[in-house]
């Protein structure tokens, strides 16, 4: 828990410190499962600061907060609990504008697994963005 308040720490101090013009995002995303597994939704919370880096490029850090919510389910022997799944994301974040209405890019980075018996691993979250407005 210790290295999760250290990360965080860093994050808020690295981003306060910054001399450059940047663009902070905040996120939320809600998911459901596509394939038979323990959980039932998953909720996420998307934070990331991006610079411009090109005329159509930006980059920067990302970082939130996700949470897979557990179920009890019934394997013919009995009833299992699957517990709740948290990851706290650090990530580097990048995008690239196709068009004003329409932007790709990913985080890459490392998740830091919260709940007890969480290792983490590997963090990817391709992203795609449609502007429906100005």
């Amino acid at each position: 828990m210790k290295k999760i308040f250290f990360i965080a720490a860093l994050l808020v101090f690295g981003l306060k410190s910054v001399n450059a013009q940047g663009e902070f995002n905040v996120g939320v995303n809600l998911g459901l499962p596509v394939t038979a597994n323990p959980w039932t939704f998953n909720a996420t919370l998307d934070v990331s600061y991006l610079w411009t880096a090109g005329e159509n490029f930006k980059a920067g850090f990302a970082t939130g907060f996700s949470n897979s919510f557990g179920k009890t389910t019934d394997n013919g022997i009995g009833y299992f609990y699957f517990p709740d799944v948290q990851f706290l994301p650090i990530a580097v974040a990048t995008r690239f504008t196709i068009s004003n209405a329409f932007t790709l890019g990913a985080d890459l980075g490392h998740a830091i697994g919260i709940n007890e018996g969480n290792d983490g691993g590997f963090y990817y979250a391709p992203r795609a963005q449609y502007s429906i407005s100005k």
